[in-house]
């Protein structure tokens, strides 16, 4: 017997394993649920007696501590290169009896969804055969193994295998079974498989199908006749026969006829026909009644045991991600008798993908892809999904307006397809090939060539069926190399109908990899650089950003100026960000995420992981909230001038789908809260189109009051979606009126004071310059060198003080020193207006050479017992100067612990801006904030220090205290952890900054 570790370390990635296929049968015998296991350092470990319950599927490293999950980005977690097997290689034994009665006259399948690592099947002590491909599903015929009665079925999965290699991607190595597995009887002759290719003419406004039924068992032997196949679709049935194994070709020989004369059947030199058709010469006339007979003696006009149904002119509805219709195609295979044998269906639609010029376009039309990079990630379960978890997550999608995702970078469960093309998504479907670590030798390693071929062509095999999928990816970060011009050779003629995307191909070049990529795919590019290729004459070929505004952490900034060029510049169609989701795991349920690291794995890469719009848990973070109104189906294009005037205009920004299933609603933001809400009814525009929208009298009249802020437009769905139930909100645009804040009184009630008499029993600490945050991730970016740090900022020390009152005011000179010496200027004059009521005029003189900064301005900390916040400004959520398109200006409520967020690698987070009044509230009193101006406001428990000092949110130290930083500039977040660096005009880069706000507290 083969011992398990040659296998794993064996460059043949199975053994034994049935081809894939896209049918789904149904289980007849579910094997999920309670499995033995034992876990051994190496498969020449002995098993012992005692045995672990587990429920299958499941991953051993969520609960394991002696081999638990492990994080790494690029490198591998050991030191080996290919194709060597780390020495310390542990195997978990799952193991399960079965009681069984097996049919004379069928087959037993066995089907493993998918096995983290290597995986070898042995069942009653006889092997089977292995699979790896940790995303692929691995079928085994078992039916020679089985008995009648009780079964021993053991899954050995080896954690590492020559083919771990290429597995080398960002997220948690893990180990164990992560999808379902089952026992599926089948007929000896039945349906292989059904490949469909469905197509629609825009022009035509018709589709076409061909249906290829596939079948084993029953053209086995020449002379099989009489086998046919039901093709059910649109409510007509066909009836297509099974052809049988044909002879193959021969020369005839020649014949020794003499006792008559042979009549002529051939002109002369007719041999030199298959040349001159070959050479695109012109058939000479005495070729003509033979030429096309003879080109099909040469090749089988049919395939053994492939029965194809052909349909033109079809009346269908088309299929595309904003009206996701399906057809069902039902097939049944009958024998020679008419007797059903076996039956199958899959689900269809009827579109186009096809690249003309610079443009992918879905039937005809050019789309936009507002996608996300999709990882396998549970924080309880880690890969392992459920359908209502898949359900959880394209729902949470589709009401962001996402329209696409890239699986990354490996195929998803078929059920996730499924989901997509109801709800409608567009798919970029990625092979298991990331040999990042590698990435330079891999792809041209011969002894891996057979392994790229065989995880892209069972996934392309698997998924073609399903128009989610528009377009097939060779593959992620493993260099570029003749693998992928093999791949994609063999992927254009086994499927035309897609195109093929890799950014390897051309991630030093984007004019370059035409042979493995049809579309222009970089990860991270810069502003100008997009600007530059769309006007370059040598770009041919659509640009889809494969991965871009990378949101580690507190990020996401510039996502507004990526979406400017996409919609505004030819050639640029969108792309992917970086990610949906964060990767922190919670194996326990306490709340507690994890990262690299914390599980004692070494090495790791910390906290890299956390880079999604939203949290593991599915909670959007304010970055997706961004994401929702660039991605939103309709823009308004009007101005507040428009709206006083009694309407607004919006686009349909939507490619395929009018206004029916949205639902619209205006209301006015004031300075009050929100007015004259009414819904709006009668809303239509093609897509493309634009509609001016008249404007309810009451809200065209409060639209004028003075203390009107904006108009809102609401944006739901009008019925209930597999997705949302109706009046679901999808987005909410605004036109802002330009109201000026309030503004300050001038003069004060007392005479003089000094700052020292800025004091209150709820002024833990009386407002003092800040010109520091605690870094975000992408603060801390290897490529800003250390900036903010160089400046020092992060420590002030008061070194000169200068005080000077007059009748009404006092005014108090403070030069700082910042860490490394640097001198800053603070000037303050203060005007007491009453009793514990202050105005401040602020002025601040950075040193000379600074060139960019943090914030500006000042913060203090309020004594327990605040618990409200209300705000005039920009909100509900967090904002930034380069991340607000989805802010919203009006009057906002909150606890004061919910404007927080929580990133699990505690940063600064909070702010909004655009405020102008501020009121916190509680038991302890009232405070409130008035500026003349629009500032930057942000509300926490912690301090810059507490937060750089803890390594996860969970371990902040609690807090009652409020701290509270009023900026008259703020930094924005931009990407730069892995991408453009915040853009210039919302760095700070002046040197002077000045400004006056009002502080007032009540007990």
């Amino acid at each position: 017997m083969t011992t398990f570790a040659r296998d794993a370390s064996a460059l043949s990635s199975a053994v034994g394993r049935l081809p894939i296929h896209s049918i789904r049968r149904a289980a007849d015998i579910p094997l999920d649920g309670a499995w033995d296991f034992q876990l051994l350092e190496s498969d020449g470990a002995d098993l012992a007696t005692d045995w672990e319950a587990v429920q299958v599927p499941e991953l051993w490293t969520m609960r394991r501590a002696d081999d638990p999950a492990q994080y790494t980005n690029v490198p591998m977690p050991f030191v080996d290169a290919p194709p060597i097997v780390p020495a310390r290689n542990p195997v978990g034994v799952y193991r399960r009896t079965v009681r069984l009665t097996p049919a004379r006259d069928r087959r037993l399948i066995l089907h493993v969804g998918a096995a983290e690592g290597h995986l070898r099947v042995v069942v009653n002590g006889r092997e089977i055969g292995s699979s790896t491909d940790s995303h692929l599903e691995a079928e085994f015929d078992v039916t020679d193994a089985v008995v009648d009665g009780d079964n021993t079925i053991d899954l050995r999965v080896a954690k590492w295998s020559s083919q771990t290699y290429l597995e080398d991607q960002d997220q948690w190595w893990q180990s164990g079974i992560s999808r379902s597995v089952h026992l599926t009887e089948v007929p000896l002759a039945r349906i292989a498989d059904v490949v469909v290719v469905a197509d629609y003419d825009a022009a035509s406004g018709l589709g076409s199908v061909r249906i290829d039924v596939e079948t084993t068992g029953v053209s086995d032997s020449e002379g099989v006749a009489g086998w046919t196949v039901d093709v059910d679709l649109l409510g007509e049935t066909r009836t297509v026969a099974v052809p049988a194994r044909q002879a193959a070709q021969t020369i005839p020989k020649p014949a020794d006829v003499r006792a008559e004369c042979p009549p002529p059947r051939l002109p002369p030199d007719f041999m030199d026909l298959l040349s001159i058709q070959a050479a695109g010469a012109p058939v000479p006339e005495r070729f003509a009644a033979i030429a096309g007979q003879f080109a099909q003696t040469l090749v089988h006009g049919a395939v053994a045991g492939v029965a194809r149904d052909e349909r033109t002119d079809l009346a269908v509805s088309p299929w595309t991600a904003e009206t996701p219709h399906l057809e069902t195609i039902a097939v049944v295979l009958r024998n020679a008798e008419g007797v059903a044998v076996d039956r199958a269906s899959v689900r269809v639609g009827f579109r186009r993908v096809e690249i003309v010029g610079r443009d992918l376009l879905v039937n005809g039309e050019r789309i936009l892809i507002q996608g996300v990079n999709r990882h396998d990630v549970d924080p309880r379960t880690g890969r392992v999904m459920t359908r209502e978890r898949l359900h959880d997550e394209l729902a949470l999608l589709k009401r962001f307006n996402v329209n696409a995702i890239r699986t990354s970078h490996y195929p998803n469960d078929p059920v996730f397809l499924d989901l997509c093309d109801e709800y409608g998504f567009y798919v970029v479907d990625e092979a298991n090939i990331e040999g990042h670590a590698f990435a330079g030798s891999i792809a041209d390693d011969p002894r891996y060539l057979a392994s790229f071929h065989e995880r892209y062509s069972r996934m392309l095999i698997r998924d073609r069926n399903h128009p989610c999928v528009i377009l097939w990816s060779l593959g992620n970060e493993t260099g570029y190399g003749a693998a992928h011009d093999a791949l994609a050779a063999w992927s254009r003629a086994v499927d035309p109908t897609r195109p093929i995307h890799y950014e390897g191909a051309l991630s030093s070049d984007w004019h370059a990899g035409h042979a493995a990529t049809d579309v222009v795919c970089p990860m991270y590019p810069s502003f100008d650089s997009l600007i530059a290729f769309s006007a370059d004459p040598r770009s041919d070929r659509p640009l889809i950003l494969c991965e871009y505004a990378y949101s580690q952490g507190n990020s996401t900034g510039g996502l507004a100026r990526y979406w400017e060029l996409f919609e505004t510049l030819p050639g640029l169609q969108g792309g992917f960000i970086w990610e949906f989701l964060d990767h922190a795991l919670d194996p326990d349920g306490d709340g507690r995420g994890r990262y690299g690291g914390d599980f004692g794995d070494h090495p790791n890469d910390g906290y890299v992981m956390l880079n999604g719009l939203a949290f593991s848990d599915l909670t959007p973070k304010p970055a997706f909230c961004e994401a929702r109104a660039l991605f939103a189906p309709v823009r308004v294009v009007s101005d507040v001038d428009d709206a006083r005037r009694g309407s607004i205009r919006i686009r349909n920004r939507q490619s395929f789908a009018g206004l029916d299933a949205l639902e619209f609603a205006v209301r006015v933001e004031t300075t009050s809260g929100v007015s004259a809400e009414t819904d709006l009814t009668g809303v239509a525009a093609p897509a493309g189109g634009e509609v001016d929208i008249p404007l309810p009298a009451p809200v065209v009249a409060a639209l004028a009051h003075p203390d009107a802020l904006a108009l809102s437009l609401v944006v739901r769905t009008a019925e209930a979606e597999p997705w949302a139930p109706a009046g679901t909100e999808r987005a909410i645009l605004q036109v802002r009126t330009g109201r000026p804040a309030d503004p300050l009184p001038d003069a004060g009630t007392t005479p003089v004071l000094v700052e020292g008499d800025i004091t209150h029993p709820l002024l833990v600490s009386p407002p003092r310059l800040s010109l520091w945050r605690a870094l975000t991730d992408n603060d801390e970016s290897f490529a800003l060198d250390n900036r903010f740090v160089r400046s020092g900022f992060f420590s002030l020390e008061p070194e000169d003080v200068e005080v000077s009152t007059d009748e009404a005011s006092a005014t108090v000179t403070t030069t700082y020193r910042a860490a490394f010496g640097a001198a800053v200027v603070h000037h303050r004059r203060v005007i007491a207006i009453g009793d514990a009521d202050w105005v401040f005029d602020e002025r601040v003189t950075l040193p000379e050479g600074t060139a960019d900064g943090l914030r500006v301005g000042v913060e203090f900390i309020l004594a327990p017992g605040i618990r409200d916040a209300t705000w005039i400004g920009l909100g509900p959520e967090e904002n930034y100067p380069d991340r607000r398109a989805g802010a919203l200006l009006g009057r906002w409520r909150s606890d004061v612990d919910a404007m927080a967020v929580p990133y699990l690698y505690p940063q600064h987070h909070g702010t909004r801006g655009g405020v102008t009044a501020l009121d916190l509230s509680g038991p302890a009193g009232h405070v409130a904030m008035s500026a003349d101006r629009e500032l930057h406001a942000t509300v926490t428990r912690h301090t810059a220090g507490q937060l750089e000092k803890a390594a996860h949110w969970w371990e902040l130290p609690a807090s009652e205290v409020t701290v509270v930083a009023l900026d008259v500039a703020h930094r924005g977040v931009g990407t730069a952890r892995l991408g453009p660096d915040v853009l210039p005009g919302f760095r700070l880069d002046g040197a002077d900054y000045a400004w006056r706000w009002r502080l007032s507290i009540a007990d």
